[in-house]
């Protein structure tokens, strides 16, 4: 059998870039075991509620759910276990420095394999307040409108 590469996406958390400032992302390495593996192989898997937290000079991912695999047996997982992520040291110590900032956190954005591995990129964010999605939207908006524009124009130039 031929080793897998490229980036295969599993799962991706768009509800989080509507709800945070991205500030800085994290590729980090999964802790999983083998009917996890192949659950999110099978492409199941949510990041809704998750969250990423340091603890002990380790970082953990939280209440990601990646359900039961269905031909497991008794050595099935907990489908919302948490489980560690892999990162390097400095990571890990610049991430405690930042989290313990006011309004900081670590959020999943996107769950995939790569290369064959299990890889989740982590978000250091800081929360939007409404105004701020509000915001957000209208811009969005507005450069769409800009877009159909532009693209209107050009296709009266053409005819």
């Amino acid at each position: 059998m031929a080793k897998e590469t490229g980036r295969k996406l599993i799962a991706q958390n768009k509800k989080a870039r509507h709800d945070y400032h991205i500030l800085d992302t994290y590729e980090c390495g999964l802790v999983l075991t083998g009917t996890e593996v192949k659950s999110l192989r099978q492409g199941r898997a949510s990041l809704a509620d998750g969250f990423a937290q340091l603890d002990g000079g380790e970082a953990w991912l939280h209440n990601v759910h990646i359900p039961e695999y269905s031909q497991g047996t008794w050595t099935n997982h907990s489908a919302r276990r948490r489980r560690k992520l892999l990162l390097h040291r400095a990571e890990i110590d610049k991430l405690i420095g930042k989290t313990q900032e006011t309004g900081h956190t670590l959020v999943p954005l996107a769950l995939y394999f790569k290369d064959g591995r299990a890889k989740v990129e982590v978000a250091l964010a800081k929360g939007k307040k409404e105004y701020d999605k509000r915001q957000t939207l209208r811009e969005k908006q507005d450069r769409r409108e800009a877009e159909r524009a532009i693209s209107a124009a050009r296709r009266r130039q053409r005819a």
